[in-house]
């Protein structure tokens, strides 16, 4: 399972495994599906250890049977010793595969309120064992015990719907932004809404770094659900703080009709950096000659997005497009390899095709030859023009 493709593979069928095993739990022995379920967890897990898993596809499907299993343990009311003897042995004695966690909250329903007492009797025995709580867990030679029992901690204060302990176990010493978001995120799962609101908008203005950001979404992805008198507001303050395609795409769609009256402010704030001016553009507003326009007059210098812009005017001014095409191709082949040669090669033909019956026929067919012999000392090159046509 080292290669990459046989992995991918089984992971596939994982996933067609874990599909029976979820449209079973309906209608088949209860007790079947939890004993082929948990059977199946261990076996997958085994097969992780040893995978390239680097798409992702067989840890997905272990999340999957992960979820499915504290269902299936409840349908088939196993017993609360038996799960909750597995549950620390998979959290605590598995020296093979340490990166899944067991969350108490889902299998709470399978534990029963006297399974839950005993499961954190088991917990509160670990953290004896260990000793005093050190400064840094991760200094810790105890670092997966400790970081184990800290997340049981956050689910448990869920379960509980304890606010106290929520935000204790949450935003620690409320130093990180991302823990703000957890906060808020735990409060909504609770249904504490105005808290979620409240927490989310205090990690959106922790700092300008990426977690906040996320956070900001967040913040007003809960104020759409909730709040949306103050929705386009929030969009608006996230735009301002950062400034992006992204940014002014939400901020557009929150404004709907009165969109004008914001258009002027974003499109100049924009301005500061062409790439997400003109994808803004050609992506949210459509505007395949506005998005041309900016990109000349905001010397735009992203290929990628010249690229995207060129594919959409061509339906404009297909002429127009030729001496972008042309520079493309130029800064394609200051690279050598395949690929860049298979990419040039392909876009001379569309060159071509663009250019057919028309006086710059002549001029693509001329450039190709021009190619051919500066880079007469690349075969590859001239193969991958020959397989796209060229002359």
């Amino acid at each position: 399972m080292y290669r990459y493709s046989a992995a991918n593979a089984h992971g596939r069928d994982m996933h067609e495994a874990v599909d029976i095993l979820e449209s079973a739990i309906s209608r088949t022995d209860p007790a079947e599906v939890y004993s082929v379920t948990h059977k199946a967890l261990a076996s997958a897990l085994k097969v992780i250890a040893r995978a390239d898993d680097s798409s992702g596809i067989i840890g997905d499907a272990c999340r999957r049977l992960l979820e499915l299993h504290p269902r299936a343990a409840a349908a088939a009311r196993t017993p609360a010793g038996k799960l909750i003897d597995w549950m620390m042995k998979f959290q605590f004695d598995d020296d093979e595969v340490d990166y899944f966690e067991l969350d108490p909250v889902a299998y709470a329903p399978a534990l029963g309120e006297v399974g839950v007492a005993s499961y954190r009797k088991r917990l509160a025995e670990v953290e004896a064992k260990l000793g005093p709580r050190p400064a840094n867990r991760w200094q810790s030679g105890h670092s997966h015990e400790w970081f184990t029992l800290d997340w049981n901690a956050q689910r448990l204060a869920v379960f509980d719907h304890d606010i106290d302990a929520i935000i204790r176990t949450h935003a620690k010493d409320r130093k990180v932004a991302a823990w703000l978001e957890d906060t808020a995120e735990a409060f909504e799962e609770i249904g504490e809404i105005e808290l979620a609101i409240d927490w989310a908008k205090q990690a959106t203005d922790f700092d300008r770094g990426h977690q906040s950001l996320k956070a900001a979404d967040y913040w007003c992805g809960l104020l759409d659900a909730h709040r949306p008198a103050e929705a386009l507001d929030a969009r608006l303050s996230v735009f301002r703080k950062w400034p992006s395609s992204t940014s002014a795409a939400r901020l557009h769609k929150a404004s709907g009709k009165s969109w004008p009256d914001y258009r002027d402010e974003v499109v100049a704030t924009l301005a500061a950096s062409p790439r997400d001016a003109v994808l803004f553009a050609l992506l949210t507003l459509k505007d395949s000659e506005f998005a041309w326009n900016l990109a000349h007059s905001l010397a735009l210098d992203s290929d990628h997005t010249w690229s995207e812009v060129v594919k959409a005017y061509e339906q404009v001014d297909p002429i127009a497009t030729l001496p972008i095409h042309q520079r493309l191709v130029e800064n394609e082949l200051v690279e050598a390899g395949a690929q860049h040669y298979r990419l040039a090669a392909r876009r001379l033909a569309k060159m071509r095709k663009l250019s057919a019956g028309s006086e710059k026929s002549a001029e693509v067919n001329d450039l190709i030859a021009a190619l051919r012999e500066i880079h007469r000392r690349r075969p590859r090159l001239q193969q991958e023009f020959d397989r796209a046509g060229l002359p």
